[in-house]
């Protein structure tokens, strides 16, 4: 106990980081590994699939099919889109994380809570609602599963080779790819000076959105409901926050200046 208080005391900035690391590792394998607590009945799942397809042609929103025939047919457009739906998901939410955590807990901790929040939700919606996407309906094309030989994952959605296996495939509603990426776009709206940075974040979620549907992964449903979800993790930060945050809690990977209030920390 002695030596993980002076630890804690020597170093502050590195046990906090590892602390953080481990949660967002947590909810990395929460979300991957859901496969082994939902249901995999594949019958009601596509029920609900379809149930969906009803549901957008009502609406007119079906716009899956054409997405998912320009994929297919300009071979360039699909191996893109597979590298997209397999890497970004992980790298630029992970990338944004970090940056976050460099400019200080005003900042990071709100972000952190939304996407821990809004994360949570999709999981009980992958465990109460398992939810065939469209690569598992005949006329549509699973993208990454044609250009497998070209990238790491396997023919199992955008997991490893090996480890397909482990990923829940009937994990299509909500879609946490386009939720992320929304939050990705949410976070830099706030917190980033430069106006063509925040321009990006809002093209990164439009095109996840378009990408993960035109591989044949998600619904434009599917898409909608992530972003919503991730919109209620923030209504949720935004509680917890009125609730317990401590206007004066120390700021972590901010450097101080002197005794005063630490240094603001903003992307140039």
């Amino acid at each position: 106990m002695t030596n993980g208080c002076t630890l804690r005391r020597r170093y502050p900035r590195l046990i906090r980081g590892v602390l953080e690391l481990v949660l967002i590792l947590t909810l990395w394998v929460a979300y991957s590994f859901s496969r082994l607590f939902a249901d995999a009945a594949m019958g009601p799942a596509l029920a609900r699939a379809h149930e969906l397809l009803h549901l957008e042609g009502r609406l007119g929103i079906h716009w899956e099919l054409p997405l998912n025939q320009l994929f297919t047919n300009h071979e360039i457009i699909g191996l893109l889109g597979s590298y997209w739906y397999a890497t970004a998901h992980y790298v630029v939410t992970g990338a944004v994380l970090l940056w976050l955590y460099r400019l200080g807990a005003t900042s990071y901790v709100p972000a952190r809570r939304a996407l821990v929040a809004g994360t949570l939700l999709g999981l009980a919606a992958y465990l109460l609602l398992p939810t065939a996407p469209p690569r598992f309906i005949q006329g549509y094309v699973d993208v990454l599963s044609l250009h497998a030989s070209d990238g790491w994952w396997s023919t199992d959605a955008s997991a490893p080779r090996g480890l397909g296996g482990l990923t829940n495939e009937l994990a299509a509603f909500p879609s946490m790819h386009a939720g992320w990426a929304l939050w990705v776009a949410m976070v830099i709206q706030r917190h980033a000076q430069w106006a063509w940075l925040r321009v990006v974040g809002w093209l990164y979620a439009a095109g996840t959105a378009i990408v993960i549907v035109g591989t044949g992964n998600h619904w434009v449903i599917d898409v909608i409901m992530g972003w919503l979800v991730v919109i209620a993790g923030f209504a949720v930060a935004e509680v917890m926050g009125a609730r317990g945050q401590d206007p004066g809690e120390p700021q972590f990977g901010v450097p101080r200046t002197g005794q005063g209030n630490p240094s603001p920390a903003v992307i140039e």
